[in-house]
Parts: C-alpha cells; sequence; structure tokens
C-alpha cells in the first residue's frame, strides 16, 4: 500500500532548488522508479499521481520532480533547454542513488519520455523504461508554439501562451532541439521498453509511437490507451495506465533484486536526508524506514525507534509461544501479541522490582497483551504466558545490557 508522499529537494542543473515528491510504498521497497513530466507540465499532474499511487502498492518507490523553472521549482524557464532537462534528470538519479539506490525504471510522459529514452543509456542501474504519449522527435515540441517560432528565430524570444500560462521560449531552445536524434538513441538502449499511446492523441499522433516502437529492440511491448487525450485527464485513462505500466514493470523489476549486497553484518542505519529524523534500515536484504511524528519534527514516513523495539519485543514473544506450542502439539489457531511502552516514575510502577525502584527517576515499561485463538484450557493459557517471558528479547529488555560504541573513520 502505498504512504504518504514526501516533500523533497535538490540541486538542478542550474544550481537551482528542485521541487520534488518522493512516494514510498508502506512495506520494504523492491526498487525505484524516477518519472519526467510532459512539457511545461509538473510532478502533480493527475498521471503522475496516479502512476505513483499504482507502483507503491507493488513495492515500487517513486521520484516525481518538476524541471528547472517549472512547478514549485526554482530557477528560469526560459534558460532551460531539453540538454538541461535530460541534466535535472541525471541529478535526480544522482539524488536517489546517494539517498537510497537508482532507479531500476523511468517513466516519461510526452517530452518527458522523450527525455527518459534520450537519458536511459547513461542510467546502468536502469532495466526498464516507460513512455506515455512521446515523440519520436523532440523538435515535434515546437508545434505548441508553431505560430511563434519566425519570431523566436528573428528577436531570439517570444513570450507564448502554453496551458493558459505564458512562457518565454528563446532560440537557444529551439536549436538545442536539432541535436538529437531519439530513433538512434532508442536502437542503442538496452532496456526493455513500454510504449503507451493513444490513437486520438491530438498533441502527439500515434505514428510516433510506431516510430519508437520500430527503433526499439526486444523486449519492447506498444499498449494503446484507447479513447484517452494527450495529458490522461480522465482519471480513469490515467489509472489505466497507471495499472498497466505496475503490472508490467514487475517482470523486470523481480522482489529482490534491487536490495545492494554485502552491506555488513548486523543491522545498518543512515540518515537519507529527507526531513529531520528519517533513517534508512538496511537488514539483510531488506529496507525499512525509520522516522519520528510529525508532532516532534519528524516526517511519520516510518516507525520511532521507540516502535522499532517495541515490534522486537512482539515478534519475538509471537515466535517463542508458536515455537513452543508447536513442539508440544499445542493446537493454537492464531498467536498476537500487542506490546504498548511508556516511561514512567520507578517509585509509581507496582509491577517493578526493587532492583528498579531503587534507580530512582523515570524507567522503561513494556506492556504485553497477549491474545490466542483456538480450544484452549485455562492451564494451557497460563503456561504459554509464562513461555512469552522466555522470549530472547524480553530477557535482553531485561537484563543489563553492554553496548559498545566505537567510531568508523573513512
Amino acid at each position: 500500500m502505498p504512504g504518504k508522499p514526501i516533500k523533497v529537494t535538490f540541486e538542478g542543473a542550474h544550481g537551482a532548488e528542485l521541487a520534488a515528491r518522493l512516494d514510498l510504498p508502506t512495506g520494504p521497497v523492491k526498487a525505484y522508479a524516477l518519472f519526467a513530466h510532459c512539457f511545461t507540465c509538473t510532478k502533480d499532474l493527475i498521471a503522475a499521481r496516479k502512476i505513483a499511487e499504482a507502483l507503491t502498492i507493488e513495492g515500487i518507490g517513486v521520484l516525481r520532480f518538476d524541471f528547472t523553472g517549472l512547478g514549485g521549482s526554482g530557477g528560469d524557464f526560459a534558460s532551460t533547454n531539453f540538454t538541461s532537462n535530460l541534466d535535472d534528470l541525471e541529478r535526480a538519479v544522482d539524488f536517489l542513488r546517494d539517498a537510497f539506490e537508482a532507479p531500476k525504471l523511468l517513466i516519461g510522459h510526452s517530452l518527458g519520455g522523450a527525455a527518459v529514452l534520450a537519458v536511459a543509456d547513461r542510467i546502468k542501474e536502469a532495466t526498464a523504461v516507460a513512455t506515455i504519449g512521446a515523440p519520436a522527435d523532440v523538435h515535434h515540441v515546437t508545434h505548441n508554439f508553431a505560430d511563434h517560432l519566425d519570431e523566436i528565430r528573428e528577436k531570439g524570444e517570444a513570450e507564448v501562451c502554453l496551458g493558459g500560462r505564458p512562457f518565454v521560449i528563446r532560440k537557444q531552445f529551439v536549436d538545442d532541439l536539432g541535436g538529437y536524434d531519439l530513433p538512434t538513441q532508442v536502437a542503442k538502449m538496452k532496456k526493455a521498453l513500454l510504449v503507451l499511446h493513444a490513437p486520438l492523441d491530438q498533441t502527439v499522433g500515434i505514428e510516433n509511437a510506431g516510430k519508437i516502437f520500430d527503433a526499439a529492440k526486444h523486449p519492447k511491448s506498444f499498449v494503446s490507451l484507447d479513447q484517452a487525450d494527450h495529458l490522461l485527464s480522465d482519471p480513469d485513462d490515467a489509472q489505466y495506465a497507471a495499472s498497466v505500466i505496475a503490472a508490467w514493470a514487475k517482470r523486470y523489476l523481480p522482489a529482490g533484486k534491487s536490495a545492494k549486497p554485502d552491506i555488513g553484518e548486523g543491522v545498518i542505519v543512515r540518515e537519507t536526508g529527507l526531513g529531520k529524523f528519517q533513517s534508512m534500515v538496511m537488514a539483510g536484504k531488506h529496507r525499512l524506514l525509520a522516522d519520528e511524528p510529525e508532532k516532534v519534527g519528524g516526517l511519520d514516513s516510518g516507525p520511532s525507534p521507540y516502535d522499532y523495539l517495541s515490534t522486537a519485543l512482539g515478534s519475538c514473544t509471537v515466535m517463542t509461544i508458536r515455537m513452543y506450542a508447536d513442539h508440544k502439539g499445542i493446537p493454537i489457531d492464531s498467536i498476537r501479541a500487542e506490546v504498548l511502552h511508556q516511561k514512567v516514575h520507578a517509585d509509581d510502577c507496582a509491577e517493578c522490582g526493587e532492583q528498579h525502584s531503587a534507580k530512582g527517576g523515570k524507567i522503561d515499561r513494556f506492556e504485553r497483551i497477549i491474545r490466542f485463538t483456538g480450544d484452549l484450557d485455562d492451564a494451557t493459557r497460563k503456561r504459554l504466558i509464562e513461555i512469552a517471558d522466555k522470549c530472547p528479547v524480553h530477557r535482553t529488555l531485561e537484563a543489563t545490557s553492554l553496548i559498545v560504541t566505537r567510531e568508523d573513520r573513512v
């Protein structure tokens, strides 16, 4: 299931701060995807949101961002071009690579689709690319301001209206488009490709999908978006495209393939750079998030450290009882443990022994509530509660542990 999108920023190709959203699943992340939006669009277009939601349900984290000068990003749009868009994309890849891991899936809508095709070969970790309504020739974008091309060439720039908003288009933008041969780039791309296009697309004709598809090597797939418009403005069309991409991507992003090997012994925890407290927890091939609640300045994007401590006690309790029950042939259908944690004054703790009371001040109190489902008599239930106290984590928490800290200098 998807979690709450996290607002993040990183530096773009022109040095401007780029606004982005990171959509993460609530469970372990199988892989990461990067989404590039259409010309003068933003990361918050309905298609981008729907695709992010569908992928997070499949365990894929998605980074979607606004190119320089668009949406919530800083910088001057008039100074950008297709080349700077590709550089922005690579900066986004670097951000993911440094904070989490590089994207395995690249997704682009319209000119964003052309951009991911053009940059895909540079991103060695990427194994799959999906495009929606992408042009086969990046120069195609000039049809959006065709009436102003002469003015742009003569005066060096012109203000045009795109999607009801004014934009300044400069000659350098138009000239830069001529430097790209997209079909040749696609032919060299050694990635799985999914081409989605609407036959009735009035902005980028369906013939563009044919040119991209013909240029690509296998594995490649084409999906018709039927009655959809170019922007997938109908939520049902956006949802369909999202579902198709999510289903297709699973073949090329198998579970567990994204995990980095040889992370060392034990558990590694490092800051992600997102929010004040968020950290990535790496335990073997598993990836988890740790955070603090919003009320104390966190993003609430993962369990708190004490939540994880309670999780350790609860899971160890359930496993210990299950092992004992199976060994003794006790017919328990299910075991559930709820763990509550709070700090209490030792003097007010009725269950605390003398060793805790003698310390004074506050101590950590864990209350464990265990529920059994099955045909069990009272004597058996009492014995199972006693077994819960033999849980190794229980014993560790009750005993005095030694924590040795040393610095690992690089």
